[in-house]
């Protein structure tokens, strides 16, 4: 393994890190209040760590897989153990608690420990949104940008970074990709701020709420989320721009390049959004006859909830846990679905449940022809076999661990439905759950180790769960990769 590498690239995310903090400083010093030093400080150790672990000179420039898979799963572990600084010296909550909240920003998850956070200082409320921004689209995919200035390639880490089953290149060089990919959100999330500034939103709030969209976090500095702006022109703007976040970020390329055929023909875009407009139709209309007294008001929340929970941000308008069975079992299904590949979304992601359908649809199809070759295809393009077993062993690996972590939690006396929908909100970087963890309450009544155990599945869930199992499984390590 090549220490040297890994050293100076965890040093230059640190470095980073430092950097982002400083808006979140500005704030502070701005409004006076008593998380400025708190900033200071952190800024200051995380600069000087940094500065330590990046002066360093490079013998072999070098990458492999597992320098990869090692930089990208302690790049977001020192990222979050600094990041929760701020937070602790700022407020009385525990060390574990702050480390939770802010892992549960970086991986944009939404997950908080939070009752009351009106009452914290604004600094650190734009501090914890910005964590979302910075994790939507990885810390790591903006240093994959500025490695060829250390003359390191950045592929093992893009690949280990990037959500999906295929890590798809949309320029020759990564470094180019990763800027491609920046501005594609840069731009998004100017519309954004833009246009809540429009629907009367201040610019302060327009900010937070932005970049808990964009990044699909939900983190938001109100605490009845969303719902606390009685205004239907944000709700739309907001839930529009989630989908819109929930999309492949490659295919916004496409567009920009005048490729629309490319655009519109992608298999896994059409049935993101003919789920998206079955669940608010199946939802609009069960809210409708039980629950609510008005049809918009049914399809509004409806859209709301559903273009929230499908890109596992989080926001809410309703308390959908007082929603008809029927509704949250949708929803439910739409937590573990989760958004496409290549967007700022968590979950299993819509391509992998659509080629599961598939390759079912396959092996009853060689039931009736058994010497038949049939191959799996998406977008008009087949799906390796490498792929295909990528996408099997994921599915599988991500039902283990929600089985076993359901069991853990569980421990904790809570309801099944809180024990899954806890794990589901953690694995899947959604944020609320059901019943104990609902879209009103918050984690904060768990115990430490529990919480601990939830801050590693929203790891692993935003790692794609094999980059950290492969560097807990001792014995690869005994072959080179």
């Amino acid at each position: 393994m090549n220490y040297g590498v890994v050293k100076k690239v965890l040093g230059s995310i640190l470095i980073i890190e430092s950097i982002l903090m400083l808006p979140s400083l500005i704030m502070s010093l701005y409004y006076g209040e008593n998380d400025t030093f708190g900033f200071s400080l952190t800024i200051i150790l995380t600069l000087i760590v940094g500065f330590f672990l990046f002066m360093r000179e490079l013998d072999n420039s070098k990458l492999g897989a597992k320098d990869g898979l090692i930089i990208v799963t302690f790049g977001w572990i020192v990222a979050s153990i600094f990041g929760a600084l701020p937070l602790y010296i700022s407020s009385d909550i525990s060390y574990i608690d702050a480390l939770f909240e802010t892992i549960s920003g970086f991986t944009t998850t939404g997950a908080s420990i939070l009752s009351e956070v009106e009452s914290l200082p604004k600094g650190i409320l734009f501090w914890r949104s910005l964590t979302h921004w910075i994790g939507g689209m990885g810390i790591l995919v903006f240093t994959v940008a500025l490695l060829p200035v250390l003359g390191v390639g950045g592929f093992q880490i893009f690949k280990a970074e990037s959500p999906g089953p295929v890590a798809g290149k949309i320029a020759p060089r990564i470094k180019d990709t990763a800027k491609i990919l920046y501005i594609t959100y840069f731009t998004i999330t100017v519309l954004e701020v833009i246009m809540l500034k429009i629907g009367g939103m201040n610019l302060y709030d327009s900010f937070i709420h932005t970049f808990g969209t964009v990044g699909t976090g939900g983190f938001s500095n109100k605490n009845l989320s969303i719902g606390f702006y009685e205004s239907t022109y944000i709700h739309i703007v907001i839930g529009v721009f989630m989908i819109l976040s929930g999309v492949s970020f490659s295919l916004y390329y496409f567009i920009y390049k005048g490729k629309y055929s490319e655009f519109y023909k992608n298999e896994e875009l059409r049935v993101y959004l003919g789920i998206i407009f079955f669940s608010v139709l199946a939802i609009g209309l069960n809210l409708y006859f039980t629950d609510y007294a008005d049809t918009f008001t049914s399809f509004k929340d409806s859209f709301f909830q559903v273009s929230s929970l499908i890109t596992t941000t989080g926001y809410s308008t309703a308390d959908f846990d007082l929603w008809p069975e029927f509704s949250k079992g949708i929803l439910v299904f739409l937590m573990l679905m989760g958004g496409s590949a290549g967007s700022t979304a968590g979950g299993i992601k819509v391509i992998r449940i659509l080629v599961s359908i598939k390759v079912v649809k396959r092996e009853i199809g060689k039931i009736f022809h058994p010497r038949a070759v049939l191959s799996i295809k998406s977008s008009n393009q087949i799906i390796s076999d490498a792929t295909i077993n990528s996408i099997t062993a994921f599915t599988a690996l991500y039902f283990i661990i929600f089985i076993i972590g359901t069991l853990l939690v569980s421990l904790e006396g809570v309801s099944l439905i809180s024990a899954s929908t806890s794990v589901i909100a953690t694995l899947s970087n959604i944020g609320p759950g059901l019943d104990f963890v609902g879209p009103t309450q918050n984690f904060g009544a768990y115990s430490d180790i529990t919480k601990l155990l939830l801050s590693f599945f929203m790891l692993l869930g935003r790692l794609e769960l094999f980059t950290i199992i492969a560097l807990l499984a001792p014995k690869n390590w005994r072959i080179e990769i």
